[in-house]
């Protein structure tokens, strides 16, 4: 088990940057492209951020304190701290800590891998397919296509080595390359407990289980139970179909099987990921300091698991309300913000019952009229709530004292918060974390 710092970084906290790669202007591109719609823009920031602190050679900084990053990415210690995690996760850094006076942190930066094995990726190629949505990821997929010229008519007449160059008498001299640099990069962790003995054991009499199960395969099965949520019983009955006629496994009928078996038990529906937050471009400019931007800006910075997991007091979310916040955002096409506003505004006006049926009437709402901020979210439960009370409630009876969300009281919108109000939403802000 790997020792964690558990104290978080200081400002104070030192750090140096090793490249272990060699970082093109090709990588740039696929880290814009093709990461940032996986680990958001300020992981992005963080590594382009890391690589520039490097010297002249581009192989190795000199010691920075982490107030450096501060200043230079105009962000917390805590989102620096998260989108180096983001980074770690994704195999483009490596990080080291040793504990003196101060922490020192050494950073290692690894290449993102080439498009081509990234369209290929078992894991990596869906989550950019879910994050992004078919349309787009088709127009990142045609950037990144070849284009195809046709040699039909013209003849090969590329010379060989031997054809230019002739062979010399050799020398005594040793020739020693393990230090010169080269292209790096990091393989996805996946941490399990993915008993290969049970599944070896499981094969038909006859199989040469080092013949199937080589490095490359088995590498490639964390993967996909991984990103199927398959456990070994289902891969048990998985395996046995994508052996070929020579003994080996059929990595691509291994994949489809995989997906197919996921998607009989979805309805369908590709794996997603209920941990991103609202888009970039669908958030509200910082600046305004009224109680219902601070909440607006709460439901855009949390993903969807965080404020499940928030009101659960801290526990982790049911599979029942993932799968549901899941299809909000799969089947519904809700942003991460506009599903945190509608999840509060069922919990608070529903006695803390997330139900699924009241949820879809909201969501399939909210999809027709093509919600996609928070703020928009958060006026249109407003309103439809008065009008659905307003047609409910007798005239003659007095209503009953409901609980609803801070956040339906227009007169908070342009109201200054005091000090002491600021310090609740500070704390506020702190249970989503």
């Amino acid at each position: 088990m790997k020792e964690l710092n558990l104290k978080g970084i200081s400002p104070a906290d030192t750090y140096i940057v090793v490249n272990k790669s060699i970082i093109t202007a090709e990588d740039r591109l696929i880290l814009t492209m093709l990461y940032q719609p996986i680990i958001g823009p300020l992981a992005v920031m963080l590594y382009f951020t890391l690589w520039s602190d490097l010297d002249k050679t581009k192989l190795i900084s000199i010691e920075y304190t982490h107030h450096h990053l501060v200043t230079n990415m105009q962000i917390s210690l805590s989102e620096i701290e998260k989108a180096r995690l983001k980074l770690e996760a994704i195999g483009l850094l490596k990080t080291y800590f040793k504990e003196e006076n101060t922490g020192n942190y050494i950073y290692q930066l690894y290449s993102p891998i080439k498009a081509n094995d990234f369209f290929n990726h078992p894991i990596l190629n869906v989550v950019l397919y879910n994050n992004v949505g078919k349309k787009e990821y088709e127009k990142i997929l045609d950037y990144f296509k070849s284009p195809k010229l046709s040699t039909n008519n013209y003849q090969d007449i590329t010379v060989s080595f031997t054809e230019v160059f002739s062979s010399v008498p050799l020398t005594s001299y040793e020739v020693v390359n393990n230090d010169i640099q080269k292209t790096n990069v990091q393989k996805l962790a996946i941490n399990t407990n993915f008993d290969f003995d049970f599944l070896t054991k499981s094969l038909p009499s006859g199989l040469d289980e080092n013949k199937i199960f080589t490095k490359d395969i088995k590498e490639l099965i964390l993967q996909l139970s991984f990103l199927y949520n398959l456990d070994v019983v289902k891969m048990q009955d998985i395996i046995p179909i994508c052996i070929t006629e020579r003994g080996t496994l059929n990595k691509e009928e291994l994949r489809k099987t995989c997906r197919n078996y996921y998607q009989f038990d979805n309805h369908g529906l590709l794996p997603t990921i209920v941990y991103n937050t609202q888009p970039e471009y669908l958030k509200e400019p910082v600046g305004d300091t009224s109680k219902r931007a601070k909440m607006i800006y709460t439901f855009e910075t949390v993903s969807p698991y965080d404020l499940l997991k928030s009101k659960n007091n801290g526990a982790e979310p049911t599979s029942r309300d993932l799968k549901l916040a899941e299809d909000l955002v799969c089947v519904y096409k809700l942003q991460p913000g506009v599903v945190n506003v509608l999840i509060d505004y069922i919990l608070k006006t529903n006695n803390n019952k997330l139900t699924r049926g009241l949820a879809e009437t909201i969501a399939g709402q909210w999809q027709r009229q093509k919600i996609e901020t928070v703020d928009e979210a958060m006026r249109l439960a407003e309103k439809e709530h008065k009008k659905y009370k307003k047609g409910t409630v007798p005239k003659t009876k007095t209503p009953k004292e409901e609980k609803l969300p801070e956040w339906f009281n227009k007169n908070i919108e342009k109201k200054e918060a005091s000090i002491e109000e600021q310090k609740v939403m500070q704390d506020l802000l702190k249970e989503y974390r």
